[in-house]
């Protein structure tokens, strides 16, 4: 019967091509070194290592065996990490990446679900702007991010779209959101708009560059701020109109501008939110718990997008 034990001295002599530097690289005795090769021998009634002066030379047998040995050892590696993620999963820390608006109004319940089934763990939503998540997901700080499409690169990502987020027109005269705002109305507003220090790379303003594009004109800003919050609760009263995402205007106007109203835009308009990683990336349980929660919160707020 094979073991763990006696594969382990395995590899260490095969690579060291030699039992005493085997048994060092393991802080082993070099007599038990050599009983493990004996008893593996002994087990597949094979030879393994043929001596030669303080060394030891692979047979053909052992150069079969060695990738096999590999892989069973990868894979009882594997077998622990994934012990320790669901153990860490239960008492850690768990950190997944969502830009500002979208934790406005589904981070709260994101949250709650995870407590709800890991009361013991530790949350961490990071992140303010889609560019700035992306780049933590680059340099490996985070695992998984919920971001808006119009703002990631797809170069070295995953990115599978999950809702589309509407973006409207929101103003406190009842005139100019009595019907859909086309782009030459929407050229034409005084705007305030938030997430300034982002306004290169912020998704919202990206839609409305492409949507006024025919027009030969940028939204035009008559304010800028950094939170969302100030901004609608600017237009509550009467000091501009903004365009933000549909779940800001369930969330926020209620709250900040109770007088204020919203329209679509001519044609609609969407933020497509999606979740996102590295290509390359072997997913922790964590980070596939809070995909599959952050999905289900964010598609019970806005219109889900089905993978094809």
């Amino acid at each position: 019967m094979l073991s763990v034990h006696q594969l382990t001295c395995f590899l260490a002599t095969y690579e060291q091509g030699s039992l005493t530097r085997a048994a060092e690289e393991l802080g082993y005795a070099q007599p038990s070194v050599s009983e493990q090769i004996r008893a593996l021998e002994k087990s597949l009634d094979v030879q393994l290592f043929r001596r030669v002066g303080r060394g030891v030379v692979p047979t053909t047998v052992a150069d079969t065996l060695r990738p096999y040995a590999e892989r069973v050892l990868a894979a009882i590696g594997d077998a622990e990490q994934a012990v320790r993620s669901v153990r860490s999963l239960e008492t850690g820390t768990i950190r997944f990446g969502m830009f500002g608006t979208a934790r406005l109004y589904a981070g709260a319940g994101l949250v709650a679900d995870v407590l709800e089934r890991y009361p013991g763990v530790r949350v961490e939503l990071i992140g303010q702007n889609s560019t700035d998540v992306q780049e933590e997901l680059r340099r490996g700080r985070l695992e998984a991010a919920m971001i808006a499409v119009a703002a990631v690169s797809s170069e070295g990502m995953t990115i599978t779209p999950v809702a589309r987020d509407e973006l409207v027109y929101i103003s406190a005269d009842p005139e100019r959101v009595a019907s859909p705002v086309t782009a030459a109305r929407l050229s034409q507003a005084s705007l305030v708009m938030p997430e300034t220090t982002w306004r290169a790379n912020d998704s919202t303003r990206i839609v409305l560059r492409q949507m006024l594009h025919e027009t030969g004109r940028n939204p035009v800003t008559r304010i800028e701020v950094e939170d969302v919050e100030t901004a609608v609760e600017l237009v509550g009263r009467g000091l501009a109109d903004s365009v933000v995402p549909r779940g800001v205007v369930d969330a926020l106007l209620p709250r900040l501008a109770p007088n204020a109203g919203w329209a679509s835009l001519r044609p609609r308009q969407h933020d497509v939110l999606a979740i996102v990683h590295r290509a390359d990336a072997v997913l922790s349980p964590a980070a596939r718990l809070m995909i599959e929660l952050a999905t289900r919160r964010i598609q019970e707020i806005c219109e889900p997008v089905r993978p094809r």
